[in-house]
């Protein structure tokens, strides 16, 4: 378990970096296509450190695929409950979403939508690659010795 979670830790670390430049990008968006002229300290600050600490979550959380004894769907479930937790706490605190029924549920429609089609991607592109390796090992077993 210490291992799991110096990874998660180790994960994080590098991940957290990003945090700071995905948010000068949003920034920059919020500038040229909503006319944001200016942001508090307090805005910058908030912003920085939230999703410095959401890139942390989401590069550590990577590490549960790695815990052997959990099934993949449950590790997938659990990513999943953990990043939309954190994606919705950063959100909510940074004032990008508003605080009600309707703006939250639009946005975890928006993050289970983005989140199953990421995995259905994945899983295909996994499931493709293994019948192309599963094809290769019948045909190298189906060669005559000599």
């Amino acid at each position: 378990m210490k291992k799991i979670i110096l990874e998660f830790v180790r994960r994080g670390m590098a991940a957290s970096g990003l945090g700071p430049v995905v948010l000068a990008v949003l920034y920059l968006v919020l500038n040229k296509k909503a006319g944001l002229e200016m942001l508090s300290v307090e805005q910058v600050c908030l912003g920085i450190f939230s999703l410095s600490v959401l890139a942390f979550i989401a590069g550590g959380m990577n590490v549960i695929y790695q815990v052997e004894k959990l099934p993949l769907m449950i590790a997938v479930l659990i990513q999943g409950i953990v990043l939309y937790g954190a994606y919705l706490v950063t959100y909510l605190l940074n004032d990008w979403l508003e605080w009600g029924t309707a703006a939250i549920l639009v946005f975890s429609g928006i993050f289970v939508f983005g989140y199953l089609a990421i995995w259905a991607v994945i899983y295909s592109v996994i499931r493709k690659n293994t019948e192309k390796l599963n094809q290769k090992l019948k045909e190298r077993n189906q060669k005559p010795a000599g």
